[in-house]
């Protein structure tokens, strides 16, 4: 992205806004976490669909490679503040990416919200989903994901399922999403619900993301939606040549870069800090 576009004159006005906004919304969310620790739903996940293709590896992958089984799933449900939302994103912030737009327009974040914070699917602000997690602010994940640009070919790693929103949202983009989840019921009843709602393709493990997913890498492109206090090397192992990371970087108690890694065709590795953001810290080894 060059420095003359419309989205890097706002970037900012809005990177510093978008601190405030997320600092608060943090405060309150512990409040809503701790008061309310039974609210995300635990649903065991339907079997995923196995598409029969000539003789191939054993690997997961085979059943995506076939465009004719991406599902895009669809809903009239709460359209207009879905139209709403995507609104305030283009104009509020200047992100024109109209492939991101249209995907987060397609996906009803009101799927992936606890029954608690429905009135609040679409306003611009981090909600949270039970055990110390939020679904991000929808800015922030039109942002991430423009950042990855993505096409139907890429194999895309997130490392931080949460509810599912994030997946749901990449698999508008292509068909090979692959998503960790630390904390298991959260792992759980992400799946559950992302095959309920269709999103067939998507798939989900119960894991420490900060080790990846070795047996699908390379990946084309990997997002991490909680900090990390430092990028994680399997990480960038595991990102294809002329790959992009998008990963927050840094303490919960002190100020988080939103990152963009790069990986060059000879392995070289690059980053360059975005803007100042605040997200949960990453998880890790069970820690719930």
């Amino acid at each position: 992205m060059k420095q003359s576009s419309p989205y890097h004159r706002r970037q900012f006005m809005f990177s510093g806004m978008a601190l405030v906004v997320m600092e608060l919304i943090l405060c309150l969310t512990i409040s809503a976490c701790r008061n309310d620790k039974s609210s995300e739903p635990d649903v065991n996940a339907a079997p995923t669909k196995q598409v029969q293709q000539r003789p191939q590896p054993p690997e997961q992958v085979k059943q995506i490679d076939d465009l004719s089984v991406w599902s895009h799933p669809r809903s009239e449900e709460r359209l207009a503040e879905r139209k709403e939302m995507v609104r305030i994103i283009r104009d509020r912030y200047g992100l024109i990416n109209v492939k991101v737009l249209e995907a987060m327009q397609n996906v009803p974040r009101h799927w992936f919200v606890t029954e608690r914070e429905q009135n609040w699917s679409y306003s611009d602000m981090p909600l949270p989903i039970g055990h110390g997690q939020t679904i991000s602010q929808p800015f922030i994940v039109a942002y991430m994901t423009s950042l990855l640009e993505l096409n139907n070919n890429s194999k895309v790693l997130e490392v931080g399922t949460g509810s599912g929103y994030q997946a749901a949202v990449l698999t508008e983009l292509t068909p090979k999403v692959f998503t960790i989840e630390i904390i298991e019921p959260l792992a759980r009843s992400a799946a559950a619900r992302l095959k309920e709602h269709g999103y067939d393709t998507i798939k989900v493990k119960r894991a420490d993301g900060f080790w990846g997913w070795k047996e699908h890498a390379p990946f084309d492109a990997i997002i991490v939606t909680a900090a990390a206090d430092h990028i994680p090397p399997p990480l960038i192992e595991q990102l294809k040549a002329s790959g992009k990371m998008c990963i927050p970087v840094g303490g919960v108690f002190r100020i988080q870069n939103l990152m963009l890694i790069g990986k060059d065709s000879d392995g070289k590795v690059t980053s360059k800090s975005l803007m100042p953001v605040r997200f949960v810290p990453l998880t890790r080894n069970d820690e719930k």
